[in-house]
């Protein structure tokens, strides 16, 4: 090797072993709640962009054309649980875990019964997954309100973005 080849070779390994290691910083709200206040994500960090995600059918031997009522997803707390339940297994499919996200979009219809947003029903889902003992962590996270989704029957479709190192 020549003392020229050599001294590239070191100064790559020394600049490779300073390099800044990707992250991810959640900022919690103040006072603490439920969602972060935003998250930062570093350059060189892996990012997955979930599509819009719907619940399942509570009876997930129902087939599509026998879906007649808003019954057949269940209340906000259930589409709620079935949707994260079908991101999380999204995200263990590509290596990440419900820790990893850090944003959410939830689109929410008004539930036809009482003619209103169940958003108490929403969180109530959404404390099943975040600040838990399983994941400890939470997310960044907007609610709008919708006049309708994808079928007449869904009361929430959720977006998600994870991050992690790389």
């Amino acid at each position: 090797m020549t003392k020229t080849t050599a001294l590239i070779a070191t100064a790559a390994a020394a600049l490779a072993a300073t390099a800044a290691p990707a992250q991810v910083t959640k900022i919690p709200s103040t006072p603490p709640g439920r969602i972060l206040s935003g998250a930062k994500v570093a350059a060189g960090t892996e990012l997955l962009f979930l599509s819009g995600q719907l619940p399942s059918p509570v009876d997930p031997n129902k087939k599509q054309a026998d879906i007649t009522s808003v019954d057949d997803y269940g209340d906000s707390k259930t589409q709620t649980i079935s949707t994260l339940n079908k991101i999380k297994g999204l995200l263990e499919a590509q290596g990440y875990t419900m820790a990893d996200v850090i944003k959410m979009t939830l689109f929410i219809t008004a539930d036809p019964k009482t003619g209103k947003m169940d958003f108490a029903g929403v969180n109530e889902g959404f404390g099943q997954f975040f600040n838990t003992q399983a994941n400890p962590t939470t997310v960044a996270r907007s609610a709008i309100q919708v006049a309708g989704l994808a079928g007449p029957y869904f009361l929430i479709e959720i977006e998600a973005i994870a991050a992690k190192k790389k």
